[in-house]
């Protein structure tokens, strides 16, 4: 098969543009039904549904990244895409972000892949026809990555696609504390930080948090953030461990469902470290490193006011039309 290609227009080359200009230009999200999941430790994630599926048809599920949902920019394009082609599609939302603080001191993670597999093991039970096509989105990306990997021959997902996934997770935190990378580490850490503060708020949860208010602010970077928050609400040994043990890239070569992961090499959420070598791709993997398309970009057209994405187009081609060119 010939790759497919992607070029961005030349006003969309930029890096930056790719990343910061879809937020901007969010389409409306199609209706959405809600179905709470209770998870075993007493926690729950919510669900969003688009529709559910018709006997037998597949099920698309989607991953959101980092403190994402399913208002964000890329879930609402690809909800719109399936929803006039009348696929069945469902959000898996992270823990604390489906707009309602979870119980537990504890939150999520980017290798956590337990609450991914309660919902899939859910999906499964529930519409036991269904094949189940997956998405990530960065954080949500390496969360599968690493999920297909760990699970191989017995993963409940059928077919995969892994959209700027930080693979590398140190490689990444390092990379965004430089430059106008910043700016994107900057947004992200205040809403972490709030997300700290109110369970600090919640007297029954404020003394299972490894920091005080006073503290709350000091966490400036992902670094810090994950070693003093991440790593010890969640069972790692300080934020090496955490990155080194969480991080999908090791995983890439143990996947056996088809999976298409894509990069863009001006990705300012990363670095060359979190491209795999042809030794640590699966068989089953279909790699596309981009020279462009930024962070959860490939904008390939229309307008600056209106623009038009490779992205939604492959993510169909490669889930629903067994890699049929979308170009």
């Amino acid at each position: 098969m010939t790759k497919p290609y992607f070029s961005p227009p030349w006003w969309a080359k930029n890096p930056h543009v790719q990343t910061i200009l879809p937020v901007l230009t969010k389409v409306d999200r199609p209706p959405l039904s809600r179905q709470r999941l209770e998870l075993e430790d007493g926690d729950f994630i919510d669900l969003d549904w688009l529709s559910q599926p018709k006997t037998g048809a597949p099920i698309v599920v989607l991953v959101h990244g980092l403190e994402g949902s399913s208002d964000s920019h890329y879930a609402r394009r690809l909800l719109q895409d399936l929803a006039q082609q009348q696929i069945s599609a469902v959000v898996h939302h992270h823990r604390s972000c489906s707009g309602e603080s979870n119980r537990l001191a504890r939150s999520y993670h980017s290798g956590d892949t337990q609450d991914l597999h309660a919902c899939l093991a859910m999906l499964k039970q529930q519409h036991p026809g269904s094949a189940l096509l997956a998405v990530g989105y960065s954080l949500g990306g390496n969360v599968l990555t690493k999920y297909l990997g760990e699970r191989g021959e017995t993963a409940l997902v059928d077919r995969a696609v892994v959209v700027s996934a930080p693979l590398h997770l140190a490689a990444c935190a390092t990379r965004l504390k430089k430059g106008f990378s910043k700016v994107y580490q900057s947004h992200l850490i205040k809403q972490l930080q709030q997300k700290v503060r109110d369970k600090l708020n919640n007297p029954q949860l404020a003394a299972l948090m490894p920091v005080s208010s006073d503290e709350v602010a000091q966490l400036s970077t992902f670094h810090l953030f994950d070693d003093k928050i991440t790593a010890p609400l969640h069972g790692f040994n300080g934020v090496e461990d955490y990155y080194h043990r969480a991080s999908g890239l090791p995983f890439l070569s143990q996947i056996t469902r088809p999976c298409l992961v894509l990069h863009a090499k001006d990705d300012p959420f990363m670095n060359d470290e979190v491209i795999p070598a042809n030794s640590q791709i699966a068989t089953a993997v279909t790699y596309e490193l981009h020279n462009n398309g930024g962070h959860v970009g490939f904008i390939d057209g229309g307008t600056p006011f209106r623009p038009r994405y490779y992205l939604e187009k492959r993510i169909v081609s490669f889930l629903i039309h067994s890699d049929k060119s979308p170009c």
